[in-house]
């Protein structure tokens, strides 16, 4: 048997991590055992869904890399398909039209919850024949009244449903629009999906699901309920926490592998280890090794795990991400080789993309803006001399490399009988404005001989500001 996953998010609003974790967990469980993944947009409800929210579906899956092999498919273009799937239902009795206004609904509720019953439809029209005149129905699906839906859930093990329990769901509405629950059906049919892995909250939809795929001749799916992302305080994951556009995460300088590897964790795991490629989860990921409870979002061991990933992934790769950063910040270089240079030398002390170019800007500027403080504590007095003496060292330098850069920062050092830092700290503010920094030599082998001599320049007549 093929496998055959799929992940059909709904237009009614950006796609978050939530979905992206179902996504990749359906995208895994395909990959591995060499199935097919299809992406399915849910766009019935059209007064909700937006073109926006479609367009963050099918650029957030393009970004993580999530490739489909089918799709993607648009409800709101198979309602051909499901008017014919609806008129064989009710040819063949599994289907009815129901006539009952809102006001009998509304009476019907209040009776049972009288009668502390639960509130169900109490399949008044399961067996009208005739219809009743200037009244559109909506169309029923005729649910068995007795037995048992097992779910055979591959994460939280066999869950019994009753019959009797479920009520007979509306699959058209009165205008002849299918609801959720009958176009999802007809599509796995279609589709021939062999496992469904989805979020916990529709596995009250399942029994009813399964019933209606029978009804129609499809063998149902495997279906896998993934347990939900609580927030760090164990609340409902909700925008304060995180659950924004997953777009978000790119424009913040996540990368899309370090993204897809934390959420992976959020309920499995393969012993001890953290950090996972995407190679790595496509040979290890099983769905029956999910965990059945919630996970929380931790947005610091999300920052961890991005660090770790910029760590081992290779320079050419996110001097791109970088250059893309710097552009967000109105800074355009070509310079491949003074990218890779500055990612060598930040990603230590950077935990996002984004907070490598924010604090990487002297290395592309023209000039830099001095901070006050570091300017007082090492540009004046002392720190001016040594400065002085620096230019003209540094001035005389032909071979301009890191370790010609060091060799001056020593010598001089030795010369004044002074620690490192006393000539190390007057040089890194005046290139970068600040008293933090990859090593100075390295950093000024980036900057470039004639931008360090202007800069030592600048700050030689650098003055505090006017009445401070």
């Amino acid at each position: 048997m093929t496998i055959v996953t799929r992940f059909a998010p709904s237009p009614t609003g950006l796609l978050h991590i939530g979905g992206v974790r179902t996504a990749l967990f359906s995208w895994l469980y395909a990959r591995r055992h060499g199935g097919r993944f299809i992406l399915r947009v849910e766009d019935t409800d059209r007064e909700r869904s937006t073109d926006e929210a479609v367009q963050v579906i099918l650029d957030g899956m393009h970004w993580l890399g999530l490739t489909h092999d089918e799709g993607p498919y648009y409800q709101s273009r198979r309602f051909d398909r499901y008017a014919e799937v609806l008129q064989r239902l009710l040819a063949e009795g599994n289907a009815y039209h129901c006539y009952c206004s809102k006001q009998e609904l509304e009476e019907m509720r209040n009776a049972q919850l009288a009668r502390k019953e639960k509130p169900r439809y109490d399949g008044r029209c399961r067996h009208r024949t005739a219809p009743v005149p200037n009244v559109p129905p909506v169309v029923r699906f005729k649910n068995p009244v007795d037995g048992e839906v097992i779910v055979e859930d591959l994460v939280h093990g066999p869950v019994v449903f009753q019959n009797s329990e479920l009520d007979d769901l509306i699959i058209a509405r009165s205008d002849g629009t299918p609801t959720y629950n009958f176009c999802v059906v007809v599509d796995d049919s279609d589709m021939q999906i062999t496992h469904v892995i989805r979020g916990d909250d529709h596995l009250n939809n399942t029994p009813r699901q399964i019933n209606m795929l029978r009804a129609i001749g499809f063998t149902p799916p495997a279906y896998a309920h993934v347990a939900m992302i609580l927030g760090p305080d164990g609340a409902k994951l909700s925008k304060r926490h995180g659950a924004v556009s997953v777009l978000h995460y790119r424009d913040e300088g996540y990368l899309p592998q370090a993204l897809l590897n934390y959420l992976a964790r959020l309920g499995w795991s393969h012993g001890d280890q953290e950090i996972f490629s995407l190679q790595e989860l496509v040979q290890l990921f099983d769905i029956h090794d999910v965990n059945k409870a919630p996970s929380a979002f931790n947005p610091e061991k999300l920052q961890w795990v991005n660090q770790q990933h910029m760590m081992r992934a290779p320079l050419p790769y996110l001097a791109g991400v970088l250059r893309e950063q710097l552009r967000r910040l109105g800074i355009e270089t070509q310079d491949q080789a003074l990218l890779e240079g500055v990612v060598a030398g930040q990603r230590e002390r950077s935990k996002t993309m984004k907070e490598m170019a924010e604090t990487s800007r002297y290395f592309f500027a023209d000039s830099v803006l001095i901070d006050d403080k570091a300017g007082r504590k090492h540009l004046m007095g002392e720190g001016a001399a040594v400065l002085g003496r620096l230019r003209s060292a540094l001035g005389a330098l032909t071979d301009w490399t890191a370790p010609q850069v060091h060799g001056v920062l020593t010598d001089l050092a030795a010369e004044s009988g002074v620690g490192l830092g006393k000539v190390a700290q007057p040089l890194r503010v005046a290139l970068t404005g600040t008293a933090v920094s990859p090593p100075i030599d390295a950093t000024a082998a980036l900057i470039g001989r004639e931008r360090v001599l202007e800069r030592l320049d600048r700050a030689l007549s650098w003055q505090p500001p006017s009445g401070q």
